[in-house]
């Protein structure tokens, strides 16, 4: 087995000035890798306040070719610093043409690849399907800072086809970079529930493919028409994490605070907890296929 190796998440919050939100998460991947981590994760669409909140035709402006401009940027860090760094962008394929993408560079050969957002949610105030054509590239790792990385994307964070299908590509770590957060309306009344289910439900991949998982939320209030106005948009819950294996919470960050957080993945425990609880052995591969249906009548 390798010698564990340090991943590092940013909780940041994103503003309405896209450079100013791009120099932020440059600064604070550089304070991760002072930290000493090999690979850093950014939070879900982190150049941009989140914009799903409406259906505006004028936002498709904001979307970027990959490799592009932002990726050019975080492959100079990554080379300069000798680490990976998984980024969020919102991708513009073609005309007409754009998904919910991660980009992942790292030192030795800049931009390794791509993983489009697969789930895509419509929601009050995340209204998603409007900007994003849903993933066409599978699920998918690549082998980069020492370990294999799974990449997923927020709403993929609530379907266990998706963290078992990634892990079963030999994924050790399972990164979900997410906007999630609490609509004030619903705060007093469902909010701890809301953050309890998705917490549990990442910890829950941990342990069903014993492996790691990095949660990356964004933090801070983003109005709906941008005034301030606290009645109309989104809290976004921040509290990012990171699990181990056996679905054990190794850090965690708060509610409201930006924060780099690290913490190490060691393979060797990644075997162990496997080894004891051998739920990839046990599975009963020939009794799944109606998984393939949407459901069973």
């Amino acid at each position: 087995m390798s010698d564990p190796v340090r991943i590092g998440l940013v909780q940041m919050r994103c503003g309405e000035d896209a450079e100013a939100n791009v120099a932020k998460a440059a600064r604070m991947t550089e304070e991760a890798a002072d930290a000493g981590a090999s690979v850093v994760c950014l939070p879900e669409l982190f150049r941009t306040s989140y914009f799903c909140k409406t259906e505006d035709h004028d936002v498709f402006r904001l979307a970027e070719t990959i490799p592009g401009p932002t990726t050019e940027l975080f492959e100079e860090i990554a080379r300069r610093r000798e680490i990976a760094v998984i980024v969020s962008l919102f991708e513009k394929r073609a005309e007409g043409l754009y998904h919910n993408t991660i980009a992942v560079v790292d030192r030795e050969r800049g931009f390794v690849g791509r993983y489009r957002k697969m789930h895509i949610p419509d929601d009050p105030l995340f209204h998603e399907k409007f900007y994003f054509t849903p993933g066409d590239l599978g699920f998918r790792t690549f082998s980069t800072g020492g370990i294999n990385i799974g990449t997923l994307i927020c709403w993929d964070q609530w379907y266990p086809e998706a963290a078992r299908l990634t892990a079963m590509r030999g994924a050790d770590v399972l990164f979900y970079p997410t906007a999630i957060g609490w609509l004030p309306s619903e705060k007093a009344e469902r909010g701890a529930s809301q953050h309890d289910a998705w917490e549990v439900m990442q910890r829950s991949h941990a342990v069903a493919n014993g492996c790691y998982v990095v949660a990356v939320n964004r933090t801070g209030f983003e109005p709906l028409d941008g005034s301030g106005d606290g009645e109309a948009g989104i809290e976004f819950w921040g509290q990012s994490f990171i699990a181990g294996p056996d679905g054990a919470v190794l850090v965690r960050a708060s509610q409201n605070e930006e924060c780099v957080l690290t913490a190490d993945v060691d393979r060797a425990r990644i075997n162990a907890v496997r080894t004891e609880w051998p739920f990839l052995r046990d599975r009963r591969i020939d009794a799944y296929g109606d998984l393939t249906r949407r459901y069973i009548d």
